[in-house]
């Protein structure tokens, strides 16, 4: 065998090996069940395929760290990356820290605390993994059927996604449901800022992405307590409003569909 046919075969196994997607997952505060939710997201993931995990530590203080290693050395041919915040930066800072560590180019996100069923990952993935998919389908985004929250949080998040769909026009009923698959060069090119994953289909049709929506299933917390108040929702969920609403009037006039660029002279090196 020549050089070249070797470097060829390395080559075909790498590409049959490399992760189609990575799971990504933000946990604050969740070790007594971290190693419960990953074991069940690798059973869901395995069969559609390689997939990775990167998981963001927002500044825990109990064993969440700690779990999460033990998990990654309990599977060692498995692919995990735990990215470590020194203190809680906030859900939107998480996922986007862990997606930029990821290799995938499709990525998965479901909430750290085990209300997202891992089982509905495949749902999410479905229309981004499918061979027609659409070249413009950036995100899809699940909603949750019947939400086993308080009732005081379910009434004050319908009021939000109603107001958040009057003012924003992003086609979404529940915007806040943790399980999104998108892409994630078009995910790393939105603007970023805090509690921007409130309004990811908003933000992906701007830039002149499709979007989807699939029905998804939630579960009722099992363990630990939620990170916010009903009003500290409010508070910051008005201004983000807001500035995201403003962002849309200033859209880009052509989409990633309408933009071409060539280089027949090798062009300028790229910039990373």
């Amino acid at each position: 065998m020549t050089s070249a046919q070797s470097e060829h075969g390395k080559d075909a196994a790498d590409r049959e090996t490399a992760p189609r997607f990575a799971i990504v997952i933000p946990m604050l505060d969740e070790g007594e069940t971290a190693a419960e939710l990953l074991e069940a997201c690798r059973i869901a993931a395995t069969p559609i395929g390689p997939f990775e995990f990167c998981v963001t530590d927002d500044g825990s203080r109990d064993g969440t760290g700690a779990a999460l290693r033990a998990f990654a050395e309990a599977h060692p041919g498995l692919p995990v990356t735990i990215v470590t915040h020194a203190r809680p930066a906030g859900q939107s800072h998480s996922v986007h820290d862990a997606v930029r560590a990821a290799r995938a180019p499709l990525i998965c996100t479901l909430d750290g605390d085990g209300q997202n069923p891992p089982e509905e990952i495949p749902t999410v993935l479905a229309p981004l993994l499918a061979a027609g998919a659409p070249e413009r389908l950036g995100l899809v985004a699940g909603q949750r059927k019947r939400r086993n929250d308080p009732l005081p949080k379910r009434l004050a998040s319908r009021a939000a996604n109603t107001l958040r769909g009057w003012l924003l026009k992003d086609g979404t009923r529940d915007t806040g449901c943790g399980l999104k698959a998108f892409r994630r060069d078009a995910f790393l090119a939105l603007p970023a800022f805090d509690h921007m994953h409130r309004f990811l289909p908003a933000l992906f049709q701007r830039d002149g992405w499709q979007v989807a929506h699939v029905d998804v299933s939630h579960r009722p917390r099992v363990a630990g307590r939620s990170k916010y108040t009903n009003f500290g929702r409010a508070v910051v969920g008005f201004s983000d409003l807001l500035g995201v609403a403003w962002l849309i009037r200033r859209r880009r006039r052509l989409g990633p569909q309408d933009t071409t660029i060539d280089a027949p002279n090798g062009g300028a090196e790229r910039q990373s």
